[in-house]
């Protein structure tokens, strides 16, 4: 019997505790729903990371049938997302559904977060480099950053969800920056990543997202984020911070 999770705790308890089904569910705050069938689990919420999702989570046949009920409850515009076999199962399952692409989800347990390392000068000290969060003032820096550096990027200021801005600066330009954005109360995420052109090579990116991690890994007691699988780059940074990887699918109703 398909049975709805009330609280937080309860799609802890029922996942195993699985990062991506609990930062789905936001906490079930904003208008997020979850339920649980058997060793089956789905989370859902709407504009999360800008489309509405819906994480899968355990055994096939009670995913098959939690998605189809998800689907009903929440409408068309969710986009099953989980393990890529599992994914693909389920999509092959149930009339209406089609894949769309896959990508990876890289999660940071706080045990396995790397220390912060002495900024160097390849990294911009002499310069006067050093990460911290950006005040409002900056958020059109920021915004003309990503626009010409990152232009596909889902975070942006001023987006719902997108709660603050971390930077670096090199001779007073601003250098690299990433987002906290769409953090759960349990999984805290990292966003909107972006180095500019005349700065890379110098392990900016790396300063930024190590320091922001540690700041929602505080917050939050874990840190994720997503990633192209194409990112080679991005993927190894995020792996010398200790973000470990895992491939996801995501599928979509058609017509």
């Amino acid at each position: 019997m398909i049975r709805e999770l009330r609280s937080d705790r309860e799609v802890r308890a029922a996942c195993g505790d699985d990062d991506l089904v609990v930062w789905a569910a936001q906490g079930l705050r904003g208008g997020a729903r979850a339920w649980a069938l058997g060793d089956a689990v789905v989370a859902g919420c709407p504009g999360v990371s800008r489309r509405d999702r819906l994480a899968v989570w355990g055994d096939v046949s009670c995913a098959v049938e939690l998605v189809r009920h998800a689907l009903g409850e929440l409408g068309a515009t969710y986009r099953p997302l989980g393990d890529v076999g599992l994914v693909r199962e389920v999509t092959a399952k149930l009339d209406g559904l089609e894949e769309d692409g896959e990508f990876s989800w890289m999660s940071l347990p706080g045990d396995a977060l790397v220390p912060a390392p002495a900024m160097g000068a390849s990294a911009g000290e002499g310069a006067g480099a050093g990460v911290g969060w950006l005040g409002g003032d900056a958020e059109p820096e920021v915004a003309a950053l990503l626009a010409a550096e990152a232009p596909q990027s889902y975070a942006v200021p001023g987006e719902a969800g997108v709660r603050r801005w971390a930077g670096v600066r090199v001779g007073g330009v601003l250098a690299a920056v990433a987002a906290d954005a769409w953090s759960a109360p349990a999984v805290g995420l990292l966003a909107g990543v972006a180095t500019r052109a005349g700065f890379r090579g110098r392990g900016l990116a790396g300063l930024v997202c190590g320091w922001l991690s540690r700041e929602l890994v505080a917050a939050h007691g874990r840190a994720a984020l997503m990633v192209d699988d194409g990112n080679a780059a991005a993927i190894g940074v995020y792996e010398r911070i200790g973000y470990r990887r895992r491939r996801l699918l995501a599928s979509y109703v058609s017509g």
